[in-house]
C-alpha cells in the first residue's frame, strides 16, 4: 500500500524554534508537510510567506484542538491516509516522525503515540516537576482506564485518517479547542478497540527553566484532565 503521510506542525509564536525545526525536515522523505500557525503575532507569518509550504493560519489563537482539527480537515480533503502531529517549538525531532509512522504503514497499529519512557526515548532538560507530574498523570489515566501507556501527554502522535471517520468520534465539538482534542481522541480510540502503540521519541527541553512550555497552570492542566472526567462520566460524547 502507497500511503500518504502528511506531517503536520502546529504553531504559535515559536519564532526562531520554528525555523530550526523547518530547517530539520526531511523534503526527500516522501512525507508531505503542512504548517498551521495558530494566529502568530510575532515574525512567523513573514518567515512563513517565504515557504514552499502549505500553511493555514488561524485569524487569532484559538487552541492546540483547533490546530489539529485543522491539520485533520486538510488531511482528509487531500486524501492522506496518515497523519502526524507534532509541535513546531523544537522539542520533538522531525528525524523521528518514520518511528510514528512505521507501525501504522506496516499495519500493527492504527495509532502511535510517542514515549520519551520508552527504551531509546529521551526528555533532555526536563524539569523534575513536569516529570513527576507526567508520570502521575499517566498512573492515574491508566487505572481509570485499564490501559497501559508511559507517557499519556506527549504530543507527538500518528493517526490513520480512516479510524476518525468513525462516526462515534465527534471532533467538531466546541469543548475540544484546546488540549482536550488530544485525549478526547486517545480515549476514543482506545474504547473503540483500535490498535494503539507506543514508540520511543525524543522530548528536547531548553535549558534552564524559563520558557520550556506554554502549558498554563490551572486552566491548561483543566483542559488535559476533562476529556477523562467527560468521557468517563458520560458527560460528554
Amino acid at each position: 500500500m502507497n500511503n500518504k503521510v502528511l506531517v503536520s506542525i502546529l504553531t504559535y509564536n515559536e519564532g526562531d524554534k520554528l525555523k530550526s525545526v523547518i530547517n530539520r525536515l526531511d523534503f526527500k522523505s516522501g512525507y508531505s508537510f503542512l504548517i498551521v500557525d495558530d494566529g502568530s503575532t510575532d515574525e512567523t507569518s513573514e518567515f512563513l510567506n517565504s515557504l514552499q509550504i502549505p500553511i493555514i493560519k488561524h485569524k487569532s489563537n484559538s487552541g492546540v484542538g483547533a490546530g489539529i482539527l485543522s491539520a485533520i480537515t486538510y488531511a482528509k480533503n487531500n486524501n492522506f491516509d496518515i497523519i502526524v502531529i507534532m509541535a513546531g517549538n523544537g522539542k520533538m525531532v522531525p528525524d523521528e516522525v518514520i518511528r510514528l509512522t512505521e507501525p501504522i504503514i506496516q499495519n500493527e497499529a492504527d495509532y502511535v503515540q510517542g514515549s520519551r519512557y520508552l527504551p531509546e526515548g529521551q526528555s533532555l532538560n526536563l524539569p523534575v516537576f513536569r516529570k513527576i507530574s507526567i508520570k502521575l498523570f499517566t498512573i492515574i489515566i491508566n487505572i481509570l482506564t485499564g490501559s497501559k501507556g508511559t507517557d499519556i501527554t506527549c504530543g507527538f502522535r500518528a493517526y490513520r485518517l480512516k479510524i476518525l471517520e468513525n462516526t462515534e468520534i465527534n471532533l467538531n465539538q466546541e469543548w475540544l479547542r484546546n488540549y482536550e482534542m488530544e485525549y478526547y481522541i486517545h480515549y476514543k480510540v482506545m474504547k473503540l478497540g483500535y490498535r494503539i502503540k507506543e514508540v520511543p521519541v525524543s522530548m528536547v527541553y531548553p535549558k534552564g527553566k524559563e520558557n520550556y512550555s506554554k502549558i498554563r497552570p490551572i486552566i491548561d492542566w483543566w483542559s488535559m484532565i476533562r476529556p477523562w472526567f467527560y468521557l468517563i462520566l458520560k458527560i460528554k460524547k
